[in-house]
């Protein structure tokens, strides 16, 4: 006996392959496709369409996909919830796993808005989009900028040192200077930011609990995670990338290992890990134990990694410092 594989609670689907002027849209169950200009109003005047269709033919429930795609799916989320349209915005690797899965191995957009489609209709607890809160998108456009300009700060300063022609020097240290003006002042807008807004004020003064925990790291974590402090320490850990993955088979019991998850997240905790190894007696003597055992440089700081995160989910829940901080000062 067969059985076919299970749907989401979704019958209406209308996928939206995402370029930066125009958008291929495959609806399901009807099976069709256009082409249309990537502008809210087109987008609007298609979803409008597509509900109108819904009532008429009594489709079901109604669900609008799109994939990320650097900001170029804004119009597709902004009218989907304005309109009050169920919506996801799907990870592009899960489609692609979704597509080689069906045999799909060809890419054109027809095709891709088609898999999306198909995507929709057969993922089950498919996880709607919920806007950000604004403080976390100007927080994450700020630090978006700040990381900008530091790696061109970077980049010119490594020009300097092999720079000779007298002009060239001075057109650098020009550079570098202005450069170095425009990080302080995304560094000033980012602290006033905080200071002005209390939810974030109280976030970051939690997460500065934890020793290892600096501004910077705060920062980039409410940014990047701003549902932490709402996750278990499994779910947080997954976004994070830091759970570990069983890499078992019959008798073989391979080594647990990590992938995927926000790179912005990793780097940061991968910083304040190592801060924290050396100056958080509780997470110090935490990888001592580590590496008292064997473990190499890599597995033990990726536990740190997550410790930290599980801990600042933690305290961020329950809404109180670090208790570790006063066993630190004790």
């Amino acid at each position: 006996m067969t059985t076919n594989p299970p749907r989401s609670a979704f019958t209406h689907i209308v996928a939206f392959e995402v370029s930066k002027d125009e958008l291929v849209v495959h609806t399901l169950p009807v099976d069709e496709q256009c082409t249309i200009d990537n502008r809210p109003v087109s987008v609007r005047r298609l979803i409008r369409a597509e509900i109108k269709r819904n009532k008429k033919d009594r489709l079901g429930q109604m669900l609008v996909i799109c994939e990320a795609t650097g900001g170029y799916e804004c119009h597709v989320l902004d009218v989907a919830l304005e309109m009050g349209v169920a919506v996801h915005r799907a990870h592009g690797a899960r489609v692609r796993h979704f597509g080689r899965y069906r045999g799909l191995l060809a890419k054109t957009d027809p095709i891709d808005a088609r898999l999306l489609a198909q995507y929709g209709l057969k993922t089950e607890n498919i996880r709607l989009y919920t806007p950000p809160p604004p403080e976390t998108v100007a927080l994450r456009a700020l630090h978006a900028r700040r990381t900008e300009i530091q790696q061109m700060i970077i980049a010119e300063t490594g020009r300097l040192d092999h720079a000779r022609h007298k002009s060239v020097l001075k057109s650098l240290k020009a550079h570098i200077a202005s450069l170095e003006a425009a990080f302080a002042t995304i560094e000033a807008e980012i602290a006033q930011l905080v200071e002005e807004n209390e939810t974030l004020g109280k976030k970051v003064a939690l997460m500065r609990t934890v020793i290892g925990i600096g501004p910077v790291s705060a920062m980039i974590l409410l940014a990047h995670l701003p549902d932490i402090g709402r996750l278990t320490k499994g779910q947080v850990a997954r976004l994070a990338g830091l759970a570990p993955i069983n890499d078992d088979s019959g008798k073989k019991r391979g080594a647990r290992h990590v992938e995927a998850g926000r790179t912005a997240i990793r780097r940061a905790l991968y910083m304040a890990a190592g801060v924290a190894m050396r100056t958080n007696p509780v997470l110090k003597a935490f990888a001592d134990r580590l590496r008292g055992k064997g473990y190499p440089f890599k597995y033990v700081v990726t536990a740190v990694m997550r410790k930290l995160v599980v801990i600042l989910n933690a305290i961020l829940r329950d809404g109180q410092p670090w208790k570790g901080a006063q066993t630190a000062c004790g």
